[in-house]
């Protein structure tokens, strides 16, 4: 594959009249809580947040498959001047600074690693921000900004090996190919500490589910740290860059952190004495059928399914209630596809009388950790994982 591209204007084709509009600042932002459905080019019909840059949310139905096909794959980008076309006889993955020597990686250097896949969601930092309650600032997004993706490339402890990392180095930085649209916006640059980037989970994937990266998530190639969130998943990679002083870049020291609590919380509206980093991401689980606001059937049995899934730990049970947690009883679990990854679940059910009915599932993985009757609240939305409530009616 030679070259790689579409283009602004059919980007903003795909958005719509609407989204070209927001994108010159005609239209607020949060008129696209609404679930408006755009296409844009190598996408299905996805939810629209923002045009530029584009933000697009998975509807949940997709979630009935193991894996999320690419072109359901949620979209996050954090700056406007994203790229549109990626020439691949000149693209080049650059590592130095602190090493023996420096690398000029093309897609076919890139493959000549030991190739390495898994299975992994990826999940952005803010999911299910737009429950937080009192509401916060950011993309006000449901539960559609994850997958499950089988992911492929070259292990990043590999390519590190391969430029030799000197003796002190503390951090690794990583850049990709998208721009500020102006000097004042600080470049999406985010790090890895040493001993973390070393894990050999680690990977720089050049493959979604057997294909290409599509261009909006991250095409030519993108970093995958498994059981974090995708805020450090760096898409269209340019640049590794191994420093001998901690990384003091804008979307780690001051963007992306959560409050130094066992939690990640504090009391609603409430500021944090101190914070770190995100980082691992939070058991949860998601009911997916019935739909919230179905009407079901009385005497007519119902598999209540849906899925779940930890920041690399597996999910040791699932509990489900169909009475508002009063009472409740095990899910059986499907298919083990590792521990990144998502784990698809079922509980059959078979309502007796009509009524309305507030169905509930409750993950916990295989150290314990499990998720909360209440929103935790923190002031940049992220981590939820409040047990969630599905109502149906019974006819």
């Amino acid at each position: 594959m030679d070259d790689y591209r579409f283009t602004r204007r059919s980007l903003l084709k795909g958005a719509g009249t609407l989204a070209a509009l927001a994108a010159m600042g005609g239209i607020p932002e949060d008129l696209f809580a609404s679930e408006r459905m755009v296409r844009f080019p190598e996408k299905t019909d996805l939810q629209l947040l923002t045009a530029r840059p584009p933000q697009l949310e998975t509807p949940l139905h997709y979630f009935k498959e193991m894996i999320t096909p690419n072109e359901a794959v949620f979209v996050r980008w954090h700056i406007s001047q994203i790229p549109t076309s990626v020439d691949m006889v000149s693209w080049r993955l650059k590592v130095g600074g602190n090493t023996d020597k420096e690398l000029s990686l093309s897609m076919d250097d890139l493959k000549r690693y030991e190739k390495v896949g898994y299975t992994a969601v990826i999940q952005c930092s803010g999911n299910g921000r737009s429950f937080f309650e009192p509401r916060v600032f950011g993309g006000q997004w449901k539960n559609g900004s994850m997958a499950n993706v089988t992911w492929a490339g070259a292990r990043l402890k590999d390519i590190l090996n391969n430029a030799g990392m000197k003796a002190g180095s503390v951090d690794i930085s990583f850049d990709g190919l998208d721009l500020p649209p102006l000097s004042s916006v600080p470049d999406l640059i985010k790090s890895l500490p040493v001993d973390k980037a070393l894990d050999d989970d680690i990977i720089v994937a050049y493959e979604m589910n057997g294909r290409p990266l599509p261009m909006l998530n991250g095409f030519p190639a993108r970093l995958i740290v498994p059981g974090w969130y995708a805020t450090y998943w760096v898409k269209s990679l340019s640049e590794i860059t191994v420093l001998a002083k901690p990384f003091e870049g804008f979307w780690v020291k001051t963007a992306y952190r959560i409050p130094d609590t066992p939690c990640g919380c504090v009391e609603p509206g409430a500021v944090p004495k101190k914070t770190i980093p995100i980082n691992r991401m939070t058991t949860r689980s998601l009911i997916i059928e019935p739909p919230s606001g179905s009407a079901l059937q009385s005497d007519m049995p119902v598999n209540i399914m849906g899925l779940a899934f930890s920041g690399g730990y597996s999910i040791k049970d699932v509990i489900v209630s169909v009475d508002g947690g009063k009472n409740w009883g095990e899910a059986c679990l499907g298919k083990d596809m590792g521990r990144y990854s998502w784990i698809q679940w079922s509980y059959p059910w078979k309502p007796e009388r009509p009524g309305k009915y507030i169905l509930m599932a409750k993950a916990t993985n295989s150290i314990g950790e499990s998720q909360p009757f209440e929103g935790l609240w923190n002031p940049a939305g992220y981590l939820w994982n409040k047990v969630e409530k599905t109502e149906v009616t019974v006819r």
